[in-house]
């Protein structure tokens, strides 16, 4: 049931920066391969993974992914194998930005050339925030803005540390490429959950009516996890809590709580109606914000470290491993 009918665009080559990471291993290699068996990615599309390691190739980089996507619980044997095989290709990418990234247009056009796939490209930055300028100018550098076909750049959350960075690392894009060419990506609507609000608001004409401040006081958005940093210190010691989890995923979440009914449930009427929750917060006092940081102690009856324990960790971090803020909506 889930076969042809969704393929509504050509076959393209969606290039992963960061495509040996945690975010590859565990949220997109799985996403594209079950979009590949729903018949939700056009055939013939391309995977190419790009990453520093030099000691990988097509070959060891497929070994890796057969090892995530049975980690992921996705695997099939017989199916999958051939998808790693079909689809998946790496390139390392060294120092020498300007040689790599002319290496890496060389290798997407032999991939096109081979498969006999349009030149249509998406580039997902699957990096850590520091590392998204450096992409973008070498993308645009190289010519990579541009083919002969579309060209997306997806940015993963969080877009700049603050506002200034945000404006900086907006200027940088709009200079190599089209804001219609730009997708900003928070993966965390892509929880079913998530979507489910939707449906929740807006196809529940019970929960509608009552859905206003005269009948609901407030409402407690939280995000509760039981597991630690998990070996990305070398990120969260830059993010924290509030940067990592607060200004992105909840934000979304408040907004989607908290918008009014929008004309359509369209994606520029959805995001009109978000932006005027946000315009509606008032600001935040200091009393309404509470910050704090995870100690050794159980979980499950199994010791666990504090954060200053983990791996890459200063010793005296004050990075924030709890944040929990009170917003007032004055909509």
């Amino acid at each position: 049931m889930m076969g042809m009918a969704y393929q509504t665009a050509e076959p393209a080559t969606v290039v992963v920066f960061g495509g040996t990471g945690d975010l590859m291993r565990k949220k997109l290699l799985p996403a594209l391969y079950r979009l590949s068996e729903n018949g939700r990615l056009p055939e013939r599309s391309q995977i190419l993974a790009s990453a520093r390691s030099r000691d990988l190739d097509d070959e060891k980089f497929r070994v890796w992914a057969r090892e995530a996507l049975r980690a992921a619980g996705v695997w099939s044997d017989g199916q999958s194998s051939r998808w790693c095989e079909e689809c998946l290709h790496y390139q390392g990418m060294g120092k020498e930005e300007g040689a790599d990234y002319q290496a890496l247009a060389r290798r997407i056009e032999t991939i096109e050339r081979e498969q006999q796939i349009p030149a249509n490209r998406a580039f997902y930055l699957a990096l850590p925030p520091q590392a998204f300028p450096g992409v973008i100018s070498g993308l645009g550098q190289a010519g990579l803005n541009r083919s002969a076909g579309w060209t997306r750049l997806v940015v993963e959350k969080p877009f700049g540390r603050d506002l200034a960075s945000a404006h900086d690392l907006n200027h940088l894009v709009h200079q190599h490429f089209d804001e219609s060419q730009v997708y900003r990506i928070d993966h965390y609507l892509g929880k079913e959950t998530v979507q489910n609000l939707l449906v929740f608001r807006f196809a529940n004409p019970t929960f509608e009516t009552l859905w206003n401040r005269d009948r609901v006081e407030s409402v407690q958005i939280t995000v509760a996890e039981d597991v630690g940093v998990e070996g990305r210190a070398g990120y969260y010691e830059r993010a924290g809590a509030l940067r990592d989890i607060i200004q992105n995923h909840l934000t979304q979440l408040l907004t989607l709580v908290a918008m009014e009914t929008p004309g359509a449930l369209e994606a520029d009427q959805i995001r009109n109606e978000k932006v005027k929750v946000l315009r509606a917060i008032s600001p935040v006092a200091q009393e309404c914000a509470v910050f704090g940081q995870y100690t050794r102690g159980p979980i499950d009856g199994h010791d666990v470290p504090g954060y200053r324990e983990e791996p890459g960790v200063a010793p005296d971090s004050q990075t924030d491993t709890f944040a929990a803020l009170r917003l007032e909506v004055a909509n």
